[in-house]
């Protein structure tokens, strides 16, 4: 049986003060890993606020210090390969829905992404039309590391980024710093971490725009804007073993280590995260790639190194997987494509209700 809003009540919470709908994830033991009774729960609250006149915004936020949410529930997605269930999907579905939602939000959805922001925390706040960085802010997308894919958007997103940058996040699942954040276009502003919980406070009584101006600043830090010249030319390539080429050539010390890093990353899943990147590009909307990030998804729920992937990160946590294939000169062309088939009844269809929010703050 399927979750319902009201199951995630005690890890969702949510209130209202003055002009603004404040939505709280509150697993902060796990740092507010998302399951399917949050995703529908925070649906459901952007429903009542998207019809309630009395509501001007939206503010999503983290208990705890550790980050506003650094993802899927992976220990159930593991439950769930091993054991044949579809309650993954069900998931997926749901939570790409309230992906494509929250993009196309028709009031401001302020995203608070101080912390850890990895893989689903991506996606309720990555989309959201004012994205809000801090210096404890480290964004990624590391579905790579457990034999998957990005997803909830993230193949959108990242293609987005300027040049190869989305390539070099995508395959290597490299968190990145407020300021990469912003120069990758995964977030708008910058604001210090102690300054956001007064932040929050005014916008229950004062306009999306004028708050923003009482507290951005420039962000410190980031180191990517001075590498793009290997990243660029090295993820150009069309396939991950010349790309591991290139970065071995570069004589770039941070190349090299790159080039290290893919080499601990789930063979099939670099080559099928490289597929959806350079498939998203040409796919249109976001809706679009969410149809194809469900399919890739479902299908991976097959995959032994999904299994293996978690088991090795977060189950027994000896970081060790052992990837099935082992290399990348095993994944064939007919191997990555399984990713992409279509699902026929089961298929993601999202409507593209309008363009998307053109906002000024």
């Amino acid at each position: 049986m399927s979750p319902t809003a009201a199951e995630g009540a005690d890890h969702v919470l949510l209130h209202t003060e003055g002009r603004a709908g404040y939505v709280t994830l509150n697993r902060p033991r796990a740092l507010n890993a998302l399951t399917h009774a949050m995703a529908l729960r925070i649906d459901a609250a952007l429903t009542a606020w998207e019809h309630d006149p009395a509501v001007a915004a939206v503010v999503l936020r983290g208990a705890g210090e550790r980050g506003l949410c650094a993802g899927g529930d992976i220990r159930s997605i593991h439950e769930d390969a091993r054991s044949g269930s579809t309650a993954s999907a069900d998931f997926w579905r749901d939570e790409y829905r309230l992906n494509a939602r929250i993009a196309r939000y028709p009031k401001p959805y302020v995203a608070l992404m101080d912390g850890i922001v990895m893989g689903g925390g991506v996606g309720i706040s990555a989309h959201g039309s004012v994205r809000i960085v801090t210096e404890r802010s480290r964004v990624a997308m590391p579905e790579t590391g457990i034999g998957f894919v990005p997803d909830v958007g993230g193949t959108y997103l990242l293609t987005l980024a300027p040049g190869e940058l989305g390539t070099h996040l995508a395959l290597t699942g490299t968190p990145v710093d407020a300021a990469d954040a912003l120069l990758c276009g995964l977030a708008d502003h910058f604001v210090p971490a102690a300054l956001l919980p007064q932040l929050a406070t005014d916008l229950a009584h004062t306009d999306v725009h004028e708050v923003l101006e009482r507290y951005v600043v420039p962000a410190p830090g980031g180191v990517l804007r001075a590498r793009r010249e290997w990243i660029d030319h090295c993820y150009a390539a069309d396939t991950v073993e010349e790309i591991l080429d290139r970065l071995r050539a570069s004589g770039a010390p941070e190349a090299k280590e790159a080039a290290d890093l893919l080499l601990t990353k789930s063979p099939t899943a670099l080559k099928v995260t490289l597929a959806a990147l350079r498939r998203a590009r040409t796919l249109g909307p976001l809706e679009r790639v969410l149809e194809q990030e469900y399919r890739v998804s479902c299908a991976a729920l097959s995959s032994p190194d999904l299994v293996e992937g978690i088991r090795a990160q977060v189950i027994d946590k000896d970081r060790a997987p052992r990837w099935s294939p082992a290399s990348l000169a095993e994944v064939g062309a007919a191997d990555v494509a399984r990713f992409f088939a279509p699902l026929g009844e089961r298929e993601l269809r999202l409507a593209v209700t309008d363009s998307p929010q053109e906002v000024p703050w």
